[in-house]
């Protein structure tokens, strides 16, 4: 299970492993939200030289762990887990360490919650998007694109693909066909630079609908042909991105508007959020 957290405004990546039944955060996000940094790379860099205790075990407290990294693919990062950050935290003067801490107890009691009744998962994910300032409608088709997301994932995983890479690749290419923009040149697109902005977070409502579109195709296509294997769930992957594109380019067509945007939900104000949603959902 992956997920991403807000402290304080700040996205941190996390993923549960079911294995030792602990979440793992992603380091350099949990750098950047205590120090405000801009480059957590160095800030770390810096920090392992002026702590040679924490340097000599920094594999056994940050072993590489699969996340989503900043170009939308799964890549292994350094992460932690609770007992790991803490030491951490150590070496970071912040005045935002005792409330990190207790946040981070906050979040693994949060996930214990979680797994006797999973439907608060998606009530708290509800909760942070309308704390960020999104609209409702806009919030419901976030939700049920997750939803959609992970039923064609769990449908790659029954049909031979692996994860990550190859993931990933089947991923570009939905969003190829649908869009003329893989995942990465969406970001760029939309001047998405940091490891935590995450791409459907900052799309509109058609943008979310049509990425719905091309993914819930491939779905069904996967199962109505029964692709196996990684080459044969490509094919498929482009064949379900097309009917999303061509339905997108009948409405830009129709509508006189580009369905692509430059626009991101970075720092925008309540009213703006939905103002903005608003517009879209007149076309």
């Amino acid at each position: 299970m992956s997920n991403i957290k807000l402290f304080e405004s700040k996205k941190i990546r996390a993923t549960w492993h079911e294995a030792d039944q602990k979440w793992y955060f992603s380091v350099a996000d949990v750098v950047e939200a205590l120090t405000d940094t801009v480059d957590p790379k160095d800030y770390i860099k810096k920090m392992r030289k002026r702590d040679p205790a924490l340097n000599a075990n920094w594999g056994t407290i940050c072993p590489l762990v699969e996340m989503t990294a900043a170009d939308g693919k799964r890549r292994k990062i350094q992460a932690a887990h609770v007992e790991g950050l803490f030491r951490i935290i150590q070496s970071i003067p912040s005045p935002k360490a005792e409330p990190f801490k207790l946040w981070l107890a906050k979040v693994g009691y949060e996930r214990l919650e979680e797994i006797e009744n999973p439907e608060l998962a998606a009530q708290r994910m509800r909760e942070i998007y309308r704390a960020k300032g999104y609209s409702e409608a806009w919030i419901e088709k976030r939700m049920r694109g997750i939803a959609v997301r992970d039923e064609l994932t769990d449908e790659w995983k029954k049909r031979g693909v692996k994860e990550s890479r190859e993931f990933a690749i089947l991923t570009a290419e939905i969003s190829k066909a649908t869009f003329d923009l893989t995942p990465a040149e969406y970001k760029e697109y939309k001047n998405l630079v940091k490891p935590s902005d995450n791409l459907r977070d900052h799309m509109t409502d058609l943008e979310l609908i049509f990425t719905m579109l091309g993914e819930a195709s491939t779905t069904e296509i996967a199962r109505n042909k029964n692709a196996q294997g990684f080459n044969e769930n490509k094919k498929v992957s482009k064949e379900g991105g097309k009917i999303a594109g061509d339905a997108r380019k009948a409405l830009e067509k129709k509508s006189g508007r580009k369905v692509v945007s430059k626009q991101n939900y970075k720092e925008l104000p309540e009213r703006e959020v939905r103002r903005l949603n608003a517009g879209q959902e007149e076309l």
